[in-house]
Protein backbone atom coordinates (compact mmCIF):
# COMPACT_ATOMS: atom_id res chain seq x y z
CA UNK A 1 0.00 0.00 0.00
CA UNK A 2 3.04 2.52 0.62
CA UNK A 3 4.47 1.47 -2.80
CA UNK A 4 1.13 2.75 -4.22
CA UNK A 5 1.52 6.09 -2.98
CA UNK A 6 5.21 6.49 -4.14
CA UNK A 7 4.11 5.76 -7.70
CA UNK A 8 1.21 8.21 -7.49
CA UNK A 9 3.71 10.78 -6.22
CA UNK A 10 6.79 9.83 -8.83
CA UNK A 11 4.15 9.89 -11.31
CA UNK A 12 3.70 13.74 -10.98
CA UNK A 13 5.82 15.96 -13.11
CA UNK A 14 8.42 17.65 -11.32
CA UNK A 15 7.96 21.42 -10.75
CA UNK A 16 10.91 23.48 -11.02
CA UNK A 17 13.30 20.91 -10.20
CA UNK A 18 15.38 18.61 -12.66
CA UNK A 19 13.42 15.26 -12.75
CA UNK A 20 16.16 12.41 -11.65
CA UNK A 21 16.73 9.80 -14.13
CA UNK A 22 14.53 6.61 -14.52
CA UNK A 23 15.25 4.17 -12.07
CA UNK A 24 14.93 0.43 -12.34
CA UNK A 25 11.35 -0.99 -11.84
CA UNK A 26 11.26 -2.81 -7.95
CA UNK A 27 11.00 -6.19 -9.82
CA UNK A 28 14.40 -5.89 -11.43
CA UNK A 29 16.30 -5.26 -7.91
CA UNK A 30 14.81 -8.21 -5.95
CA UNK A 31 16.85 -11.37 -6.00
CA UNK A 32 15.72 -14.49 -5.78
CA UNK A 33 16.21 -15.47 -2.16
CA UNK A 34 13.76 -12.69 -1.29
CA UNK A 35 11.39 -13.60 -3.86
CA UNK A 36 11.45 -17.19 -2.46
CA UNK A 37 10.99 -15.98 0.63
CA UNK A 38 8.45 -13.99 0.02
CA UNK A 39 6.02 -16.85 -1.91
CA UNK A 40 7.09 -18.85 0.81
CA UNK A 41 5.41 -16.23 3.60
CA UNK A 42 2.57 -15.98 1.22
CA UNK A 43 1.51 -19.49 1.21
CA UNK A 44 2.09 -19.66 4.86
CA UNK A 45 -0.55 -16.37 4.75
CA UNK A 46 -3.27 -18.66 3.05
CA UNK A 47 -2.46 -21.34 5.13
CA UNK A 48 -3.42 -19.38 8.52
CA UNK A 49 -6.45 -17.56 6.98
CA UNK A 50 -7.57 -20.99 5.82
CA UNK A 51 -6.97 -21.69 9.20
CA UNK A 52 -9.32 -19.09 10.55
CA UNK A 53 -12.35 -20.29 8.24
CA UNK A 54 -11.95 -24.25 9.40
CA UNK A 55 -11.72 -23.10 13.19
CA UNK A 56 -15.01 -20.85 12.54
CA UNK A 57 -16.58 -23.86 10.72
CA UNK A 58 -15.86 -26.20 12.95
CA UNK A 59 -17.12 -23.36 15.56
CA UNK A 60 -20.36 -22.97 14.66
CA UNK A 61 -21.20 -26.28 12.88
CA UNK A 62 -19.43 -28.66 15.78
CA UNK A 63 -19.52 -26.39 19.08
CA UNK A 64 -23.03 -24.99 18.33
CA UNK A 65 -21.70 -20.82 18.82
CA UNK A 66 -23.49 -17.62 17.61
CA UNK A 67 -21.73 -16.76 14.50
CA UNK A 68 -21.99 -13.05 16.31
CA UNK A 69 -19.55 -14.50 18.84
CA UNK A 70 -17.46 -15.80 16.35
CA UNK A 71 -16.91 -13.08 14.20
CA UNK A 72 -16.61 -10.77 17.45
CA UNK A 73 -14.05 -12.97 18.91
CA UNK A 74 -11.96 -12.82 15.75
CA UNK A 75 -11.59 -9.21 16.31
CA UNK A 76 -11.32 -8.97 19.63
CA UNK A 77 -8.40 -11.25 19.86
CA UNK A 78 -6.52 -9.62 16.46
CA UNK A 79 -7.47 -6.14 18.76
CA UNK A 80 -5.73 -7.31 22.14
CA UNK A 81 -2.78 -8.76 19.99
CA UNK A 82 -1.91 -5.68 18.43
CA UNK A 83 -2.34 -3.53 21.32
CA UNK A 84 0.06 -5.82 23.01
CA UNK A 85 2.72 -5.63 19.80
CA UNK A 86 2.07 -2.34 19.61
CA UNK A 87 2.43 -1.35 22.49
CA UNK A 88 4.63 1.65 21.75
CA UNK A 89 3.13 3.70 19.76
CA UNK A 90 0.53 5.73 21.29
CA UNK A 91 -3.26 5.41 20.71
CA UNK A 92 -3.74 8.53 18.40
CA UNK A 93 -1.31 7.57 16.12
CA UNK A 94 -3.13 4.93 15.41
CA UNK A 95 -6.48 6.44 15.02
CA UNK A 96 -5.07 9.29 13.27
CA UNK A 97 -6.59 9.23 9.55
CA UNK A 98 -7.26 11.75 6.69
CA UNK A 99 -10.20 9.88 5.69
CA UNK A 100 -12.31 8.96 8.72
CA UNK A 101 -16.00 8.22 7.13
CA UNK A 102 -14.13 5.96 4.74
CA UNK A 103 -11.85 4.23 7.14
CA UNK A 104 -15.46 3.21 9.29
CA UNK A 105 -16.80 2.38 5.71
CA UNK A 106 -13.84 0.05 4.99
CA UNK A 107 -14.14 -0.97 8.51
CA UNK A 108 -17.41 -2.26 8.38
CA UNK A 109 -17.06 -3.97 5.08
CA UNK A 110 -14.41 -5.72 6.86
CA UNK A 111 -16.89 -6.87 9.12
CA UNK A 112 -19.48 -7.97 6.46
CA UNK A 113 -17.52 -9.75 4.43
CA UNK A 114 -15.99 -11.63 7.58
CA UNK A 115 -19.77 -12.40 9.05
CA UNK A 116 -21.30 -13.52 5.98
CA UNK A 117 -18.00 -15.70 4.98
CA UNK A 118 -18.70 -17.42 8.52
CA UNK A 119 -22.63 -17.82 7.57
CA UNK A 120 -21.46 -19.20 4.80
CA UNK A 121 -19.74 -21.49 5.88
CA UNK A 122 -22.57 -23.04 8.20
CA UNK A 123 -23.74 -25.09 5.44
CA UNK A 124 -21.43 -24.73 2.64
CA UNK A 125 -17.55 -26.37 2.09
CA UNK A 126 -14.61 -24.42 2.68
CA UNK A 127 -13.28 -25.10 -1.04
CA UNK A 128 -17.67 -23.72 -1.95
CA UNK A 129 -16.48 -20.58 -0.27
CA UNK A 130 -12.83 -19.88 -0.87
CA UNK A 131 -13.79 -20.71 -4.80
CA UNK A 132 -17.07 -17.58 -4.91
CA UNK A 133 -14.26 -15.10 -3.00
CA UNK A 134 -11.94 -15.65 -5.73
CA UNK A 135 -13.63 -13.40 -7.83
CA UNK A 136 -13.64 -10.89 -5.67
CA UNK A 137 -9.79 -9.74 -7.85
CA UNK A 138 -11.79 -9.82 -10.87
CA UNK A 139 -14.36 -8.30 -9.33
CA UNK A 140 -12.14 -5.14 -8.27
CA UNK A 141 -10.70 -5.09 -11.92
CA UNK A 142 -13.73 -4.10 -13.29
CA UNK A 143 -14.95 -1.45 -10.54
CA UNK A 144 -11.59 0.62 -10.61
CA UNK A 145 -12.66 1.83 -13.85
CA UNK A 146 -15.60 3.76 -12.82
CA UNK A 147 -14.53 4.30 -8.91
CA UNK A 148 -10.95 4.89 -9.32
CA UNK A 149 -10.42 5.41 -13.20
CA UNK A 150 -8.09 2.31 -13.27
CA UNK A 151 -9.40 1.07 -16.61
CA UNK A 152 -9.35 -2.56 -18.07
CA UNK A 153 -8.63 -3.29 -21.71
CA UNK A 154 -10.77 -5.89 -23.47
CA UNK A 155 -8.04 -8.63 -22.62
CA UNK A 156 -8.38 -8.43 -19.10
CA UNK A 157 -12.29 -8.02 -19.25
CA UNK A 158 -12.56 -11.19 -20.88
CA UNK A 159 -10.45 -12.44 -18.11
CA UNK A 160 -12.72 -10.96 -15.67
CA UNK A 161 -15.85 -12.66 -17.64
CA UNK A 162 -14.19 -16.08 -17.71
CA UNK A 163 -13.81 -15.89 -14.30
CA UNK A 164 -17.62 -14.77 -13.52
CA UNK A 165 -18.06 -18.51 -15.57
CA UNK A 166 -15.97 -20.23 -13.45
CA UNK A 167 -18.01 -19.22 -10.20
CA UNK A 168 -21.63 -20.06 -12.25
CA UNK A 169 -19.67 -23.64 -12.79
CA UNK A 170 -19.39 -23.86 -8.80
CA UNK A 171 -22.42 -22.79 -8.11
CA UNK A 172 -24.31 -24.61 -11.23
CA UNK A 173 -27.63 -22.64 -11.03
CA UNK A 174 -30.29 -25.38 -12.52
CA UNK A 175 -28.07 -28.38 -12.05
CA UNK A 176 -29.38 -29.75 -8.35
CA UNK A 177 -30.29 -27.31 -5.71
CA UNK A 178 -28.20 -24.43 -5.07
CA UNK A 179 -27.89 -23.64 -1.18
CA UNK A 180 -29.01 -20.63 0.12
CA UNK A 181 -25.86 -19.74 1.53
CA UNK A 182 -24.27 -19.48 -1.70
CA UNK A 183 -25.95 -15.41 -1.73
CA UNK A 184 -24.21 -15.29 1.78
CA UNK A 185 -20.91 -16.25 0.02
CA UNK A 186 -21.50 -13.51 -3.09
CA UNK A 187 -22.37 -11.19 -0.48
CA UNK A 188 -18.78 -11.64 1.49
CA UNK A 189 -17.17 -11.50 -2.01
CA UNK A 190 -19.11 -8.11 -2.80
CA UNK A 191 -18.00 -6.88 0.20
CA UNK A 192 -14.45 -7.65 0.25
CA UNK A 193 -14.58 -6.62 -3.52
CA UNK A 194 -15.51 -3.03 -2.61
CA UNK A 195 -13.12 -3.12 0.99
CA UNK A 196 -10.15 -3.46 -1.51
CA UNK A 197 -11.19 -0.93 -3.56
CA UNK A 198 -11.22 1.23 -0.23
CA UNK A 199 -7.89 0.02 0.25
CA UNK A 200 -6.20 1.38 -2.91
CA UNK A 201 -8.04 4.93 -2.42
CA UNK A 202 -6.84 5.00 1.27
CA UNK A 203 -3.64 3.65 0.65
CA UNK A 204 -2.24 7.41 -0.65
CA UNK A 205 -3.58 8.89 2.73
CA UNK A 206 -3.47 7.02 5.44
CA UNK A 207 -0.73 4.23 6.55
CA UNK A 208 -1.24 0.13 6.54
CA UNK A 209 -1.15 -0.39 10.29
CA UNK A 210 -3.96 2.94 11.22
CA UNK A 211 -6.49 0.89 8.04
CA UNK A 212 -5.75 -2.14 9.97
CA UNK A 213 -6.32 -1.02 13.70
CA UNK A 214 -9.32 0.64 12.67
CA UNK A 215 -10.93 -2.72 10.94
CA UNK A 216 -9.98 -4.74 13.89
CA UNK A 217 -11.34 -2.13 16.38
CA UNK A 218 -14.53 -1.32 14.63
CA UNK A 219 -15.51 -4.85 14.63
CA UNK A 220 -14.21 -5.39 18.17
CA UNK A 221 -16.78 -2.31 19.24
CA UNK A 222 -19.73 -2.51 17.35
CA UNK A 223 -20.21 -6.15 17.33
CA UNK A 224 -19.73 -6.81 21.41
CA UNK A 225 -22.86 -6.10 21.75
CA UNK A 226 -24.55 -8.76 19.46
CA UNK A 227 -22.26 -11.16 20.59
CA UNK A 228 -22.59 -10.89 24.81
CA UNK A 229 -26.54 -11.01 23.73
CA UNK A 230 -26.21 -14.10 21.96
CA UNK A 231 -23.30 -15.52 24.60
CA UNK A 232 -22.65 -19.60 24.39
CA UNK A 233 -20.27 -20.88 26.47
CA UNK A 234 -18.12 -23.61 24.84
CA UNK A 235 -18.94 -26.85 25.37
CA UNK A 236 -15.45 -28.45 25.57
CA UNK A 237 -11.64 -27.13 26.36
CA UNK A 238 -11.09 -27.50 22.62
CA UNK A 239 -13.81 -25.19 21.56
CA UNK A 240 -12.39 -22.36 23.89
CA UNK A 241 -9.04 -22.91 22.27
CA UNK A 242 -9.93 -22.49 19.03
CA UNK A 243 -12.62 -19.28 20.14
CA UNK A 244 -9.32 -18.07 21.92
CA UNK A 245 -6.88 -18.41 18.63
CA UNK A 246 -9.00 -16.69 16.25
CA UNK A 247 -7.83 -13.84 16.00
CA UNK A 248 -4.29 -14.91 16.39
CA UNK A 249 -5.00 -16.97 13.05
CA UNK A 250 -6.40 -13.82 11.28
CA UNK A 251 -3.86 -11.32 12.99
CA UNK A 252 -0.22 -13.79 11.92
CA UNK A 253 -2.05 -14.76 8.41
CA UNK A 254 -2.26 -10.73 8.02
CA UNK A 255 1.30 -9.74 8.97
CA UNK A 256 3.04 -12.46 6.79
CA UNK A 257 0.19 -11.39 4.19
CA UNK A 258 2.02 -7.62 4.71
CA UNK A 259 5.77 -8.78 5.08
CA UNK A 260 5.61 -11.05 1.51
CA UNK A 261 4.79 -7.77 -0.45
CA UNK A 262 7.37 -6.13 1.26
CA UNK A 263 9.78 -8.36 0.23
CA UNK A 264 8.96 -9.14 -3.58
CA UNK A 265 6.47 -7.13 -5.70
CA UNK A 266 2.86 -7.96 -6.01
CA UNK A 267 3.31 -9.97 -9.79
CA UNK A 268 5.99 -12.33 -7.75
CA UNK A 269 3.98 -12.82 -4.81
CA UNK A 270 -0.16 -12.85 -6.06
CA UNK A 271 -0.69 -15.76 -7.55
CA UNK A 272 0.45 -17.62 -4.95
CA UNK A 273 -2.75 -16.44 -3.01
CA UNK A 274 -4.47 -19.10 -5.08
CA UNK A 275 -2.63 -21.65 -2.97
CA UNK A 276 -5.31 -21.10 -0.43
CA UNK A 277 -7.60 -23.53 -2.33
CA UNK A 278 -5.46 -26.71 -1.86
CA UNK A 279 -5.48 -25.88 1.91
CA UNK A 280 -8.98 -24.94 2.37
CA UNK A 281 -9.46 -28.72 0.21
CA UNK A 282 -6.70 -30.34 3.16
CA UNK A 283 -8.59 -28.49 5.90
CA UNK A 284 -11.82 -29.55 4.72
CA UNK A 285 -10.86 -33.19 4.35
CA UNK A 286 -8.17 -33.28 7.47
CA UNK A 287 -11.07 -31.94 9.81
CA UNK A 288 -14.73 -32.31 8.54
CA UNK A 289 -14.02 -35.03 6.20
CA UNK A 290 -15.33 -33.16 2.95
CA UNK A 291 -13.89 -34.10 -0.62
CA UNK A 292 -14.54 -31.27 -3.52
CA UNK A 293 -16.93 -32.29 -6.30
CA UNK A 294 -16.20 -32.08 -9.81
CA UNK A 295 -17.99 -28.43 -10.36
CA UNK A 296 -16.22 -26.65 -7.40
CA UNK A 297 -12.95 -28.40 -9.01
CA UNK A 298 -13.20 -27.23 -12.69
CA UNK A 299 -14.76 -24.00 -11.99
CA UNK A 300 -12.12 -22.85 -9.27
CA UNK A 301 -9.33 -23.79 -11.87
CA UNK A 302 -11.38 -21.21 -14.28
CA UNK A 303 -11.16 -18.83 -12.07
CA UNK A 304 -7.58 -18.84 -10.62
CA UNK A 305 -6.39 -19.43 -14.24
CA UNK A 306 -8.87 -16.29 -14.86
CA UNK A 307 -7.07 -14.64 -11.81
CA UNK A 308 -3.33 -15.24 -13.05
CA UNK A 309 -4.09 -14.03 -16.44
CA UNK A 310 -5.63 -10.83 -14.97
CA UNK A 311 -2.05 -10.42 -12.84
CA UNK A 312 0.39 -11.28 -16.11
CA UNK A 313 -1.85 -8.94 -17.96
CA UNK A 314 -1.40 -6.12 -15.80
CA UNK A 315 2.13 -7.14 -14.98
CA UNK A 316 2.90 -6.71 -18.68
CA UNK A 317 1.11 -3.23 -18.92
CA UNK A 318 3.02 -1.93 -16.21
CA UNK A 319 6.14 -3.14 -17.94
CA UNK A 320 5.20 -1.29 -21.02
CA UNK A 321 4.75 1.53 -19.80
CA UNK A 322 8.07 1.71 -18.02
CA UNK A 323 9.96 0.11 -20.99
CA UNK A 324 10.86 -2.75 -19.50
CA UNK A 325 10.99 -6.71 -20.53
CA UNK A 326 8.47 -8.49 -17.92
CA UNK A 327 10.38 -10.32 -16.23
Amino acid sequence: MDQQSEQHAAARPAQGRVRPAAQPPRAALVGSADRLKAIGLMCLAVGFFSALDTSAKYLATQAHIPVAQIVWSRFLGQLILMLGLLAAVPLPALLRTRKLGLELLRSLLMVATTACNFLALRHLRLDQTISVVFLAPLLVAVLAGPLLGEWVGWRRLIAVLTGFIGVLIVVHPGIGTLHPAFLLAFGSMLAYAFFMILTRYLAAYDAPLVMLFYSVLIGAAGLAPFALWQWVWPPTPAAWAVLCVLGALGGTGHYLFIHAYRLAPASSVAPFIYAQLLTMVMFGFLVFGDVPDVWSLVGATVIIGSGVYLLHRERSVRAEVAGVDPI
